[in-house]
């Protein structure tokens, strides 16, 4: 294979439509033989094998292959390439230089998301992973005040958890998060549509809060750590009438007719929002991303999930949009000192710049060490007793990194990547989740 200028890697990476609606996206025989021509571009290069698992497998399976290329390898081994992949797509954005419009036209995340999607439907999934991934049926049925608390005790007993690590594959050492007993749905007020806000630059200073299943059943005092510091800055938050899961974990999946199933509960409700004048954010990236990345390409001709795509934004990017038109509240009570920010990986790939740290540095006397490396978390990958062990070791050099600042604070904009780091650092020290750090400098 050659490459000349005018393939054009210097150009802004394209992404092309997810054509998961095609019988041909399914043709088996097709997949192997893409697959193959990509991994073949991605032997010669190798660029990506710090990123995560699905590399190294990927070249050891050349290098202990007969031949040392890709065509020694038996296609049935392809596989286990696909079930390292958790679609952070930062081997998309960051690392590869031959994604369209690039000649080669290689997107090496949605490659495994079509072999995911076909071997979903050949063979569904399993109990644990079906379980993982129904968010919103395991937030029902243990956020409560009588099954939080015993799930949370259950989960804290070493004997309970290698009971649940031999019935159910998740790891026994993995950190899991606690439920709460009063979900956010609970704790904050529907405000009405005709609620005013102040505009700036692109935002309309009012805006709705997609939950998400973890901020909503998991940590809702995050989110209402977002609340006050966003009231605080003049901005109106509602959160939205009601919401399913964004559909990312069904994505990774492969499940993509489900995520059809919530897209298609999830659109018309934050579209309505939309047309009524309000903005759009969510506390977990790869909510946030979802919408402003994965269902478009999905569904390139909905109006609605355009709509919703051009007025989602990560809280960040939208408080630093305010701050560029003067309209960033600067009374910050409490300097943080010094801050290791671990930059999530679904927040990183929407291209809008590292607006955390940004927004963080606008504290006197703080200094923000930005991470940009994947922790290995992923929401399901870093639990399951398959990959657990992979998980740990891809979160090593942030913890390095972290041990090695010596901060005052750390966290994760991906909360989940918070503890996981925290966990992997077996210090006893807690993250805090930057939306609580900006509001404690505030002192609200």
């Amino acid at each position: 294979m050659t490459a000349s200028v005018s393939d054009g890697n210097h150009k802004a990476p394209i992404r092309h439509p997810i054509d998961w609606r095609n019988p041909e996206f399914y043709d088996e025989t097709a997949l192997l033989e893409e697959m193959e021509r990509v991994f073949d571009i991605c032997h010669g290069c190798r660029r990506c094998v710090s990123l995560c698992q699905s590399f190294p497998t990927l070249f050891d399976l050349v290098d202990s292959s007969e031949s040392t290329e890709v065509h020694g390898i038996r296609k049935e081994d392809y596989g286990k390439v696909v079930e390292h992949c958790y679609l952070c797509d930062l081997c998309f954005m960051t690392k590869c230089p031959y994604v369209p419009p690039h000649g080669w036209n290689l997107d090496f995340p949605h490659l495994m998301l079509r072999a995911k999607a076909i071997r979903y439907r050949k063979k569904g999934a399993t109990f644990r992973d079906r379980m993982l991934t129904d968010t919103d049926a395991m937030g029902a049925a243990l956020a409560n005040p009588v099954a939080a608390p015993v799930v949370n005790l259950i989960n804290s007993i070493r004997p309970a958890r290698k009971a649940l690590e031999a019935l159910a594959g998740i790891d026994a050492d993995a950190w899991l998060p606690k439920y709460a007993s009063r979900p956010l749905r609970k704790r904050l007020e529907i405000l009405p549509p005709e609620t005013q806000g102040e505009p700036a630059g692109r935002t309309t200073g009012k805006i709705a809060l997609f939950a998400t299943c973890y901020m909503n059943r998991n940590e809702p005092e995050t989110a209402e750590d977002l609340v006050a510091v966003y009231e605080h800055n003049g901005v109106p938050v509602t959160p939205t009438p009601r919401e399913k899961c964004c559909g990312m974990p069904r994505l990774e999946l492969g499940d993509l007719e489900t995520v059809r199933l919530h897209k298609e509960i999830n659109i018309p409700l934050l579209a309505k929002l939309v047309d009524q004048g309000w903005d759009l954010t969510a506390l977990v990236p790869s909510c946030v991303l979802m919408f402003k990345q994965e269902l478009p390409l999905m569904f390139p001709g909905d109006a609605d999930v355009l709509k919703v795509r051009a007025a989602f934004y990560d809280p960040f990017e939208y408080l630093i949009l305010r701050a560029r038109a003067g309209k960033l509240a600067t009374d910050f009570k409490t300097t943080l000192g010094k801050v290791a920010l671990h930059a999530a990986c679904h927040q990183r790939v929407q291209n809008i710049g590292p607006k955390t740290k940004e927004a963080l540095s606008l504290v006197p006397g703080t200094e923000v060490d930005l991470i940009e490396r994947c922790s290995g978390h992923d929401g399901a990958y870093a639990i399951k007793a398959k990959t657990a062990a992979f998980a740990m070791k891809i979160v090593r050099p942030v913890v390095s990194r972290v041990d090695a600042a010596k901060p005052d604070h750390f966290g994760s904009d991906c909360v989940m990547a918070g503890h996981h780091i925290a966990h992997a650092r077996r210090n006893g020290a807690e993250p805090e989740h930057p939306i609580s750090l900006l509001r404690k400098a505030y002192g609200i």
